[in-house]
């Protein structure tokens, strides 16, 4: 799964490797290393500009909430439960299918939070089930540096106790697509500890390769089936994984000290 993420490039850097072609510099958010759902993030996507004249869809850097709020909701709360959908059935749910259609984007980040998960609770998760706290943090990241683009999809959802004026009418919120961890071997790995992405959790982000962006992106594809080819993993062999201080597991800690690489799990952890 994807619950914890950093983001720390500048949308300056962010507009030049997806090309974008526009961006409000007052919406600008200052570097996070520890997004936690709810919070508002950057999101990638390819729509027409309202009021403009051409309607040709423009590749726009946005600042989404994170946690999808379908478009007939009632209310917004489930927002919060709604972080990540899985690519094995994102098409067929309620929640998601609509958006999966017409509504995809490109989540930026440095790299995302995991907390591993011992055997046994692995094995609740797979099914399902309930769950005991985690344990050791590890960051996973591209081992090359680049940019961590994760699949999402958007949606909008009218706030129908606010009048059309008010700025907080529209809600613009996003999921980030899960798929099944990599089995293979880490491009680096720790010295001790987990030696796949698997073996730290049964879920990741599903990577999208800047090959699959501008298709991904692209509101006039709208067969589920087609984009169903859009959700394969990246190729193995891109990540690598070093563990954290567990000060991240707590929402309130934030700065560039929680990126910083351990020698090893923190005494007490798992691994």
């Amino acid at each position: 799964m994807c619950g914890r993420y950093a983001s720390s490039r500048r949308p300056e850097d962010l507009a030049g490797i997806f090309e974008i072609e526009k961006w409000e510099p007052e919406e600008a958010l200052a570097p996070d290393f520890n997004v936690a759902p709810t919070k508002e993030v950057y999101a990638v996507l390819d729509r027409p500009v309202k009021d403009a004249e051409d309607p040709r869809p423009v590749r726009q850097l946005r600042t989404l909430k994170w946690g999808l709020v379908p478009s007939w909701s009632k209310t917004p709360e489930g927002g919060a439960r709604m972080i990540n959908a899985r690519a094995e059935t994102v098409h067929e749910k309620p929640s998601y299918g609509r958006a999966f259609t017409s509504r995809r984007c490109v989540i930026p980040a440095d790299g995302y939070y995991e907390w591993v998960t011992g055997t046994g609770e692995r094995d609740l998760e797979v099914e399902g089930k309930k769950k005991r706290p985690r344990k050791q943090p590890y960051f996973v990241t591209p081992a090359d540096g680049s940019v961590f683009a994760m699949a999402g999809l958007y949606e909008f959802w009218r706030d129908k106790t606010l009048p059309d004026e008010h700025p907080l009418a529209w809600w613009v919120t996003c999921t980030v697509i899960t798929t099944e961890a990599e089995t293979a071997p880490l491009a680096v790995a720790p010295e001790e500890g987990p030696r796949s992405l698997h073996d730290i959790h049964p879920r990741m982000p599903l990577m999208l390769t800047p090959d699959r962006w501008d298709a991904w992106l692209d509101p006039s594809r709208t067969d589920p089936e087609d984009l169903r080819t859009l959700l394969e993993p990246p190729p193995h062999g891109l990540m690598r994984a070093f563990p954290v201080s567990t000060a991240v597991s707590n929402v309130r800690n934030n700065g560039p000290e929680l990126l910083k690489e351990l020698d090893g799990p923190e005494e007490g952890t798992l691994f």
